[in-house]
Order: C-alpha cells, then structure tokens, then sequence
C-alpha cells in the first residue's frame, strides 16, 4: 500500500458498502446508507487532522485538552460528493464549506467544470469529498483549482469511498505526496471507465436520477 494512502477498513463498512454495490439497493436506501456510512468515514479520516494543546477550566480544575489547529473546509465534488458532507458536517459543525461542480464528458473522459466556490482558505485545511476515485481526472481538477488558489499540497486530503488502481496512479502522476483516504480500492476500471466492481454511478444513485 502506498505509503500516502490510508485504508479505511472494518467489517461494518464492508457491511455497509455491500448495501452500495447492491444494484436492488432503492435509491432512498442507498442514499440513507451514503449518509451513514459518512460518518465512519469521517470519524477515521478526523483523526490526522493538525491539534494542538489547550488548557481548560473543568467544573472542579484545569486540565490540558486539544483543539483544532487549523480552521477545516469541506469541498464536495458535485453531486457525489455531497453523500460524504453529513458525517463531516455533524463532527465538525464549525467547518466552512466549498463545492466544485464537476462532470464529466462521456466522450473524453475528462472532467467539465461548472461551479467553483471557495471560502477565504488562507492557513486552513481542506478536505476535498470525492466517493468515486475512477480516472481519478475529477479529484486532480479539483486539486489543481484549490492549489491555484494558494494551497500547498500537504493542507489536503483526499477523501473518496472507492477508488480504481488507475486512478490512483494517475494522481500519483500528478502529486505523489497528496493524503489519500479511501474504503476499497477496486479491481480495475472497465471500457465506460466505471469502477469494477464498484458501485455504479453514486451521483444518479443518491440523487435518484
């Protein structure tokens, strides 16, 4: 395993991860079990987050605790994306958000933007939501807009459910030293460059289109 990504891994995301594969999964189902599964996501990936030391007042003394070090940014990639945000959210309510709206065009392959918005992103870290990690094209776009915008590589992470071994790869290609957090990587990408076995396509799947 490549030493800049980390597994996220138990038998209860498995479980739930099964309830995503499954092509009789509804759509209310799937979305239901998008949201859940957010926030075993969230919970590991919120774990290399920069802290630091502070010192508060119990009810009975004072005792040293952490806090934050870095304001958070959470920037789904449009649409799937936005079936990791409840978990992060729900952890973090104090977290600015962004979106990047991506799509992709069925005949390059390559990804199409169509909204870009970010917070003030001085000095904070970005956590980019992207549940698909395929070509892994969308999730390099949407690096490339925020380190356009002064981000230094080591202030994002990558966050994704699935991704293909080409995809990472290609990122790799790209910025072998981005933190990469993922459930499974999968077998391949087939012809339509769809993740196997993967899980079809989680934006129509969670917005029910």
């Amino acid at each position: 395993m490549d030493k800049m990504i980390t597994p996220i891994k138990s038998s209860f995301i498995e479980y739930k991860m099964t309830i995503l594969r499954n092509k009789r999964t509804t759509n209310s189902l799937f979305r239901q079990t998008m949201n859940e599964i957010s926030y075993l996501v969230a919970s590991e990936v919120l774990k290399f987050l920069p802290y630091e030391k502070v010192t508060i007042q119990t009810p009975l003394t004072k005792t040293v605790g952490k806090k934050l070090s870095k304001q958070v940014i959470l920037v789904p990639i449009l649409r799937a994306g936005l079936g990791l945000l409840e978990g992060f959210v729900k952890f973090l309510p104090d977290a600015e958000k962004g979106h990047i709206g991506l799509y992709r065009d069925e005949q390059t392959y390559k990804p199409v933007e169509y909204l870009f918005k970010l917070p003030k992103i001085k000095n904070k870290k970005i956590l980019v939501l992207d549940p698909m990690l395929a070509t892994g094209n969308s999730s390099i776009a949407a690096i490339n807009l925020i380190k356009g915008n002064g981000v230094k590589i080591k202030d994002i992470y990558l966050v994704s459910l699935l991704a293909s071994p080409e995809g990472i790869k290609n990122i790799n290609k790209h910025y072998n030293s981005l933190h990469i957090f993922t459930c499974n990587i999968d077998k391949k990408l087939n012809k339509n460059k769809f993740i196997v076995p993967g899980l079809g396509d989680a934006g129509d799947r969670y917005m029910g289109t």
